[in-house]
């Protein structure tokens, strides 16, 4: 540690300019960024929450959000951890195109997905694909910070060369009594750790963590792999006030191509109208129409894309971020919300 670290600012909250330090490859498809302030600043944030990026793409700026993976039980960097998404704007970008040297903006960190809002004496983390990166983050600190924490670390992939964090994970496995690390590999097998062809199902489970129904149990990855997780383990009669999801990484939403003249509703913003399906998000209207607004983590978690309906009726998958206050007052979060009705909605409210 430098001299100047000690006198670093305290980054809590806010927005933060910061400067790419190291890039390396995780898998063939995936690469972590180290970053750095540009001014000495020291990272203060809760295992599992994320940052949001924004980012200059050919002129637009494009807001994505990914968890740390990183500890914050070593705070002076913070690293976050990309997987390369078919048709993303802002993954391909960031692979294509940051090298050490180059900074961004970054706001948060968000999100109640972490090991300080949520208390347990028995941890389950249960993982697929890039869903591995909050649950890498949670280890790490608790390794640093908790002697004998007791941990069954469970990931799915497709296969051993998609297997994110590999050998920072087995050296964990193997320097902590109490951390287990079982995969799940739909091809192939790989020898180091207990491993399981196939996809992940009830006996497997138990197999792997015996004692699963006295852990809290934490979640993460891809929407179909969490649904059939929550209904196994429902059935299982797991207490599920001790279960606890988040989901990033999902395909970015792009907006249909079906023929206008079909559409069921219309939505109005600033005089600008824009058809949409039932089954469309408000956020597709609005970004059809390249009108401003911020979508960050676009599964109902960062509010950052709250507008406010003026008129209309519509119905709502998350309204993690918003208040009591603020939904009776009318505001949604767009990437979770359909409409019900024609709307007319305000995005400057």
């Amino acid at each position: 540690m430098n001299s100047q670290q000690y006198h670093s600012a305290t980054w809590q909250h806010g927005e933060v300019r910061l400067k790419c330090v190291e890039r390396w490859q995780e898998t063939h498809d995936v690469t972590s960024f180290r970053f750095q302030g540009e001014q000495s600043v020291k990272f203060h944030f809760k295992p599992g929450q994320f940052i949001t990026l924004l980012l200059n793409i050919n002129g637009n700026v494009v807001a994505r959000s990914y968890t740390i993976s990183s500890s914050p039980s070593r705070p002076y960097s913070i690293v976050v951890t990309v997987k390369r998404i078919e048709a993303g704007v802002a993954s391909n970008y960031l692979i294509d195109h940051l090298q050490p040297g180059h900074s961004v903006t970054a706001s948060g960190p968000d999100g109640v997905f972490n090991l300080v809002d949520i208390e347990a004496k028995k941890y389950l983390f249960l993982s697929a694909g890039s869903g591995i990166t909050p649950m890498y983050s949670m280890s790490r600190w608790l390794t640093d910070t908790q002697i004998g924490s007791d941990i069954a670390f469970l990931h799915s992939a497709k296969s051993s060369k998609d297997l994110i964090f590999n050998q920072a994970l087995q050296q964990l496995s193997q320097r902590h009594e109490h951390f287990s690390l079982s995969y799940w590999l739909e091809e192939g097998e790989i020898s180091d750790v207990n491993s399981y062809q196939g996809r992940l199902s009830l006996d497997s489970l138990a197999s792997a963590a015996s004692d699963y129904k006295e852990r809290t149990i934490f979640v993460c990855g891809p929407a179909p792999y969490m649904r059939a997780v929550k209904v196994m383990l429902e059935q299982a009669g797991f207490d599920m006030s001790r279960y606890h999801q988040e989901s990033f990484g999902d395909a970015p939403v792009v907006p249909s191509q079906q023929s206008a003249a079909s559409a069921q509703f219309m939505l109005q913003i600033d005089g600008v109208k824009t058809p949409l399906f039932a089954e469309q998000s408000v956020l597709e209207g609005i970004e059809a129409e390249g009108l401003p607004i911020i979508a960050a983590c676009r599964s109902g978690v960062c509010g950052a894309c709250k507008c406010k309906v003026i008129k209309g009726e519509t119905v709502s998958s998350s309204s993690m971020t918003l208040s009591p206050a603020e939904i009776e007052q009318g505001y949604i979060l767009a990437c979770s919300t359909r409409l019900k009705s024609d709307v007319t909605l305000s995005l400057n409210e």
